[in-house]
């Protein structure tokens, strides 16, 4: 037991979370070698990490994907999540957190980063995931250091509860001062800190920031309270105890410091986790598992080159082997052909794995990432439903080889059960396979995965945009298809009142047919060759807002046909809507982006570069210092627009956005869009 009696017991998974470059995939590796897990420390630069270790990672020095690694830490076993940074792969990080006891979000005291920082941390108390936050590069840090509440604090709606305050020599940060122990420790490279006496100018700081520390601890507890206003120092073990349980119930963020690539500050790290943080019992309470059932929950989905699929997943109660039979929270069975532990890339054949211990299960079919797995007779219901951020990119991707057409849709499949935070659109019409996403980076490494994972090697372009053409006035126009080449010839004949409809309005087709003129069996055959008409219009594009009248013809009583018939409606319309003032139709977009305010001028100035019509903003319910920006913008102005968007908001901006209306799209743009379709079709 430790010295507050509360520590909790049984296998630990802790999520590392943070900022792009951070450093969480350094801390892992910090902690790693500083438990003995690793030999050797190794470096993102050497690209010998555990963490980070696929193609992907190493080539673009980020990571892509969750890293899961264990270590053993005074008899405890503790299974890291490191999950990547950046805004494009979050939902990796998102999925994850769930079934952790809880998160280390690591981070810079940089106030440019601290916008990133709110992201992360308001994922974590919407999950309700208990949290440490490790300052992490202190050796690199200035001045500010000082300042630490007043630069991070506006990143979190909890109390950020300082725990340590650091000792310095000059202005290098040499140690730390320990404010629930009491004690100060100095730095050492590569090594355990080293207690010193704790005397002179660290004592007097240390005092005062004791003494804020229990009064942000005395908020949640009136005892505490009572001790600090008579002036009784509270016992050592009654401030752990607070510690842990103001932790637990998400009212307080303890602030560590450290330097990851010193491993400065990790053993101290690692004592905080194992005295303070939650165990697998209150992770299995707050997600609501029942009791006498196995349950296991799976943070990702790996497709692995020579092992198949393997499903990472923490057992929240019960106990998984080889053989195991688990159902889906929707019904469906599978067998866990064997169970693995995971050491970043690698893997191993272990033994059945105990609740609270993270492995990963073999070939699960139905298993997804975010799945409830459970054994009983009914399904478990889901404990945990995290939907993906709404796609921001597109691209369109192609083979270069016709003959991997079939195992596109296939690697497109597995890629998707991986991360469901992209997705694939069959554009029919443009003949085109739609990869959406959450930005640049993640869907280049998507496509290069296709290659290197499954050999399908692509091409990629900007997706069609929806362009359609209408018209602005009416015409009556006849199309006759008359044809005679021996034997039974082709006849049809027919005058169509063609005119322009309300925006909106789509197609119909009506006949106002008198005395048989053209019989009524051959009138579905008319409308079936206008409609064909009007899928490629003067322009180039899919005409809508038209009305088609049948209003005479003529038919002859053996040469007539329904496939005559449908040729004369395709001529008439083709004839007739060059005479109609055909017109182009761009898709308009209703847009909200979500920013920082301090970037909302230079939203607003980005929108109006972007043909975007400002509706206007407010301010984002629930976010201080952020605004919501509403946009009409067209179709062709969204592609890209999250780059500049990310670019202008330090990586933060986000948008969704639902289509509105179509607008008439004339001069110079139009003129050069249909150019390019005609260039296009004669290609």
């Amino acid at each position: 037991m430790a010295q507050n009696g509360t520590r909790a017991t049984g296998p630990r998974c802790i999520a590392l979370v943070g900022p792009f470059q951070s450093g969480k995939t350094t801390l892992l590796e910090a902690i790693l070698a500083r438990t003995g897990a690793i030999q050797r420390q190794g470096t993102i630069e050497a690209k010998n990490t555990v963490g980070d270790a696929s193609k992907e990672a190493r080539h673009h020095l980020m990571s892509v994907e969750i890293s899961v690694a264990s270590a053993n830490f005074k008899g405890d076993t503790y299974t890291f999540v490191d999950c990547p940074g950046s805004v494009e792969f979050v939902h990796d990080m998102r999925a994850a957190l769930p079934a952790v006891d809880a998160a280390v979000v690591v981070c810079e005291l940089d106030e440019k980063k601290v916008p990133q920082l709110q992201l992360i941390m308001r994922e974590l108390e919407a999950q309700k995931i208990p949290r440490f936050l490790f300052v992490n590069k202190v050796d690199k840090a200035d001045s500010t250091i000082h300042d630490v509440l007043r630069v991070l604090q506006p990143a979190s709606r909890g109390k950020l509860l300082v725990r340590q305050i650091p000792t310095f020599s000059g202005d290098i940060i040499t140690g730390f001062v320990d404010l629930a122990l009491e004690r100060a420790f100095v730095y050492k490279e590569h090594a355990p800190s080293e207690v010193i006496p704790l005397e002179g100018d660290a004592l007097d700081r240390e005092k005062t920031a004791r003494f804020s520390m229990l009064e942000t601890l005395a908020d949640h507890d009136d005892e505490l309270m009572e001790q600090l206003l008579e002036d009784i120092q509270p016992p050592r073990d009654k401030v752990f105890d607070d510690l842990s349980k103001e932790l637990r119930e998400g009212l307080v963020c303890p602030v560590l410091f450290g330097s990851a690539t010193r491993t400065n500050g990790v053993l101290r790290l690692m004592k905080a986790l194992r005295h303070e943080s939650p165990g697998i019992a209150d992770t299995a309470k707050r997600l609501g598992v029942k009791s006498g059932q196995t349950v296991a929950y799976v943070l990702k989905t790996i497709n692995t080159a020579h092992g198949g699929k393997m499903s990472v997943a923490r057992v929240l109660a019960g106990k998984i082997g080889d053989g195991a039979n688990v159902m889906t929270a929707d019904g469906q069975t599978g067998r866990v052909a064997a169970v693995f532990k995971l050491m970043g890339q690698n893997s191993e054949k272990r033994g059945a794995a105990e609740a609270g211990e993270t492995v990963a299960l073999g070939k699960l079919d139905h298993a997804k990432s975010g799945e409830t797995l459970s054994d009983g007779a009914q399904p478990h219901a889901p404990i945990a439903k995290v939907a993906p951020h709404p796609p921001v990119l597109s691209i369109a991707v192609a083979t270069k080889e016709r003959k991997d057409d079939v195992k596109l849709g296939q690697a497109l499949a597995k890629l998707l059960e991986e991360d469901p935070s992209i997705s694939v659109v069959h554009n029919a019409e443009a003949h085109e396979v739609v990869l959406w996403g959450q930005g640049e980076m993640q869907l280049r490494v998507a496509t290069e995965r296709l290659a290197d994972r499954f050999g399908i090697a692509t091409v990629s372009h900007k997706p069609t945009v929806g362009y359609r053409e209408t018209i602005k006035k009416g015409i009556v126009q006849r199309g006759r298809h008359k044809k005679q080449s021996g034997g039974h010839g082709q006849y049809g004949d027919v005058v169509l009142d063609i005119k322009p409809l309300p925006r909106g309005s789509g197609f119909s087709f009506s006949e106002e047919i008198k005395g048989g003129v053209v019989p009524r069996n051959y009138i579905p055959s008319v409308e079936e060759g206008v409609i064909d008409a009007l899928k490629h219009g003067p322009l180039g594009f899919p005409v809508v807002d038209v009305a088609a009248k049948l209003i005479d013809g003529s038919y002859h009583t053996v040469d007539s046909s329904d496939m005559a018939f449908q040729l004369a409606g395709r001529l008439a319309i083709h004839d007739g809507l060059p005479q109609c003032q055909p017109v182009l139709l761009e898709p308009i977009y209703q847009v909200e982006i979500v920013c920082p305010s301090e970037a909302t001028a230079k939203m607003n100035g980005l929108m109006s570069g972007r043909r975007g019509q400002i509706l206007g903003f407010d301010t984002r319910e629930g976010w201080d210092g952020w605004d919501v920006v509403r946009v009409q913008m067209p179709e062709s102005e969204i592609g890209d627009l999250i780059v500049e968007v990310r670019s202008a908001t330090a990586g933060v901006g986000s948008f969704t956005f639902k289509f509105d209306h179509m607008a008439e799209l004339m001069g110079r743009t139009a003129d050069q869009i249909i150019a390019a379709r005609k260039a296009a079709a004669a290609a």
